[in-house]
């Protein structure tokens, strides 16, 4: 299946915690992609342009951290670049808190691959230049050669 966002590799329910004052637990549809999260509204389809949803790629994400799991659930935080935490929940059974951070770490990964091979290609196209600098040469004085001044 495909999404805006690439191949589709999980797609379920999560709930997220609202920033308001009473944070509220809201239902929310995940979709996991190679990269980012998409939070969609429950039913709403995973292509739309509707502007539902919210997309955490990630390129903006920090860490997953799990905090705990209680009860039925598994509670976990993601954090942003900016430093701003977002927080989750999930049957354990389900382990998005698991999939989005393996999903995370191989994008991440492909990143520093790419920035490698951009590196390693730059390098074989500019020749390497020596800092070192050249010494003056110094006379040598033989022994028993007279210097000629």
């Amino acid at each position: 299946m495909q999404s805006q966002g690439g191949q589709v590799l999980k797609d379920g329910p999560l709930e997220k915690r609202s920033a308001g004052l009473l944070q509220m637990w809201k239902k929310k549809r995940c979709v996991l992609t190679e990269d980012s999260v998409r939070l969609l509204e429950p039913g709403a389809a995973t292509g739309s342009a509707s502007g539902s949803g919210k997309e955490l790629h990630f390129s903006s994400i920090r860490t997953v951290d799990c905090v705990e799991r209680k009860g039925k659930y598994v509670y976990f935080t993601v954090v942003t670049t900016e430093g701003r935490e977002i927080d989750f929940r999930c049957p354990q059974d389900a382990a998005w808190n698991a999939e989005i951070t393996l999903q995370m770490v191989r994008y991440k990964n492909r990143q520093a691959v790419q920035g490698m091979q951009a590196v390693q290609g730059m390098q074989a196209v500019q020749p390497v230049r020596s800092t070192r600098q050249k010494q003056p040469l110094l006379p040598v004085q033989l022994r028993g050669a007279t210097s000629v001044a």
